[in-house]
């Protein structure tokens, strides 16, 4: 994998998980925590808009990932809250 779409990869998770603690609330796993909600909440948030034919098109590719991103993480997170 480019370095520099490991880095984008990992600021949009960080953003995206970020964004979903404001909905759902903290996760006690800190910054690493935040991070791999948000990455799994990518692709969690992809499949789930994917299924139900919602299409996000907000004119910048990164944006569109962040907002994809910070829905499936408030899934993530709060499933991680349930499961804790």
């Amino acid at each position: 994998m480019d370095p520099t779409a490991l880095l984008v990869m990992l600021a949009v998770g960080a953003v995206a998980g970020w964004l979903a603690t404001f909905v759902v609330g903290t996760l006690k796993w800190g910054l690493i925590g935040t991070i791999i909600a948000g990455i799994l909440g990518g692709v969690v948030g992809g499949s789930l808009l994917n299924m139900a034919g919602v299409k996000i098109n907000l004119g910048n590719p990164i944006l569109n990932s962040v907002v994809i991103s910070a829905i499936g993480a408030v899934v993530v997170i709060a499933l991680a809250k349930l499961i804790s």
